[in-house]
């Protein structure tokens, strides 16, 4: 018993001899680990102050706010609408379908250029609406993209099918769908988007500019096992892409006012869509021209140097015009915020 209660003690001692060690070497790691972030923030807060530094822009038609600080208050709401005319032997008839509007509330801020934020929807948290939304937006001054993605069993409305009619209730269709547009402004240095979608940018005078872009639409409508005996199993496949121009305009007002527009047409030039009805598929071939449009729209009040207000609307419009088949398909998000600069 004595040789092991020499042998306790000496684990004891050795203990509390190698517990300050250890305490004192973490503190020194934690220390270091503090001062490289540290030093990699303030590395990034110089660099981000240097490039908002650089003019490659016309100062008489635009500007940076002096402020490197924004903060944002937003509400945004959303939808989608598929239109389908289809005169097949599988499927004959008409669907005109659409998604419940989705509203979200956000608190965002942005430094010099890099923006966080959090969102919440009151309708997924009562769980009145289990749809989901991904938006992701770069607006710059030359180039700049929107990317959406949406996932919704809230499609419903009426249904023509051989001759019936009935209404089409939520549950039956699934939608996926992914929505992407980019754009390269040609006078990118007198006319500004992110004045008008990100208040990054101020524009100072009147500009429009011509713009180049693309457009991308992916993604499937087809029943699920809640549909009802008499209706079709059927799914439609959409993967198509296109490019084109367009116009964009910024009007000045007095009293800092901005009026943006700006519409941006694609022609398709690659398409993978198809339909499936009980089983049979069918690719659908295109017809020249069919589009993808993107239309902006924004109003922006600017009142002192700090405060701004305003709204703005981003929509996807799809054309496909088949020999037998017809769809139209709409994505669409209305945004109105309040900021702050400091």
């Amino acid at each position: 018993m004595d040789i092991f209660a020499k042998k306790m003690r000496l684990r004891l001692w050795i203990i509390l001899l190698c517990c300050p060690l250890c305490c004192m070497a973490q503190t020194e790691r934690r220390d270091s680990i503090r001062a490289r972030v540290h030093r990699r923030m303030e590395w990034l807060n110089n660099l981000l102050i240097e490039k908002k530094k650089l003019v490659n822009y016309d100062t008489a038609y635009i500007q940076r706010p002096k402020q490197n600080l924004t903060l944002k208050l937003r509400t945004n709401v959303s939808g989608a609408a598929v239109h389908v005319n289809s005169d097949t032997e599988e499927l004959k008839g008409k669907t005109n379908l659409s998604t419940d509007h989705k509203a979200t509330i956000s608190v965002g801020a942005n430094y010099l250029g890099i923006t966080a934020g959090i969102a919440l929807n009151p309708a997924a948290l009562s769980g009145k609406n289990n749809d989901y939304e991904l938006n992701l937006n770069a607006y710059g001054n030359r180039f700049g993209f929107d990317v959406v993605y949406q996932s919704s069993q809230t499609l419903s409305g009426d249904i023509l099918f051989n001759g019936k009619q009935f209404f089409l209730g939520k549950g039956v269709m699934n939608m996926r769908t992914l929505n992407i547009n980019g754009y390269y402004a040609l006078s990118g240095s007198r006319f500004s988007y992110p004045a008008a979608f990100t208040q990054s940018y101020i524009q100072r005078r009147s500009a429009g500019s011509w713009l180049l872009g693309f457009s991308f639409l992916g993604g499937s409508f087809k029943t699920t096992d809640q549909k009802t005996e008499d209706m079709p199993t059927y799914r439609i496949y959409l993967g198509h892409f296109g490019i084109g121009g367009g116009y964009g305009y910024n009007l000045v007002l007095k009293h800092g006012w901005l009026i943006h527009v700006s519409a941006l047409p694609t022609l398709l030039i690659a398409n993978n869509n198809n339909v499936k009805s009980n089983g049979v598929r069918r690719d659908m071939k295109t017809k020249f021209p069919e589009v993808i449009l993107a239309e902006r729209a924004a109003v922006v009040h600017n009142f002192g140097e700090k405060y701004f207000f305003g709204a703005t609307l981003v929509m996807n419009n799809s054309i496909l015009d088949n020999a037998d088949m017809d769809i139209r398909h709409r994505k669409w998000r209305t945004r109105i915020f309040f900021g702050y600069r400091l």
